[in-house]
């Protein structure tokens, strides 16, 4: 909602974001984006900052292409998603990782309602399903094609899951820690970055901890004043502070 009001009353603040494509090789080799290199933006930045909401939630159901159907192939899309925005903004100094905690009691109660109704929808759509199969199955003399049974029986990645307290948040966290590892080892834009990842115990939207961060830095009698941040993920895609 505040993004759509912000860019219908002022409508300049957006910018296309230009962004490195990975090269292909003939032989089927890709090339990663070297993050070493300046922002194709002409811009240069400090610090990133992540709230995984943005980014878990359309990869759970994606516009363009089926939903994940387990959590291994969950993460796989949360790590791709992560390394682009990373790869658009190339932070210097510092990454924050910001997943979300538990909630302030009214806006519990209003994502418990969300979520009740979801399940609904999901028990429902199981249902049409089920039947659909029995109806397939009678006009097949009894048999069904494997091909249809495996697409009919899959279930996809349950959304519900994306909330505090879940195995799936716990292993959110950890599949990201191991991730930041990953690209520390690999990735040579990585070297000099410090990464921050707050997760499903720490109290608080995602929004909320990056913004008390922020803030928390801004009163510090070390912070630099000409640092540039990026928060991705607040109703917008990229927000540039300062």
């Amino acid at each position: 909602a505040a993004f759509r009001w912000l860019s219908q009353k002022y409508p300049k603040i957006i910018s296309p974001v230009l962004e490195d494509q990975p090269i292909v090789m003939d032989d089927g080799t890709v090339i990663p984006v070297d993050t070493t290199r300046p922002n194709p933006n002409g811009e240069e930045f400090d610090n990133l900052y992540l709230d995984m909401n943005g980014i878990v939630h359309p990869c759970s159901h994606p516009e363009d292409r089926p939903a994940p159907k387990d959590e291994e192939e969950m993460m796989l899309a949360i790590f791709k998603y992560t390394d682009r925005v990373v790869n658009m903004v190339r932070p210097k100094k510092l990454l924050m990782i910001a997943i979300d905690g538990v909630a302030p009691r009214a806006k519990m109660n209003q994502q418990r309602s969300r979520r009740f109704r979801s399940a609904q929808e999901a028990k429902e759509k199981e249902t049409d399903k089920e039947e659909l199969l029995k109806m397939l199955k009678q006009q097949n003399g009894g048999v069904l094609p494997a091909d249809t049974l495996e697409s009919m029986t899959k279930k996809a990645f349950d959304s519900n899951s994306i909330t505090p307290g879940t195995p799936f948040m716990d292993i959110l966290a950890g599949s990201l820690r191991y991730w930041c590892a990953y690209k520390f080892n690999t990735d040579p834009g990585w070297a000099k970055m410090k990464v921050i990842i707050s997760d499903a115990t720490v109290p608080g939207e995602g929004e909320h901890k990056i913004m008390d961060f922020v803030r928390s830095q801004r009163t510090s009698p070390d912070h630099d004043p000409n640092t540039r941040h990026v928060i991705y993920g607040l109703d917008a895609d990229l927000i540039m502070l300062g």
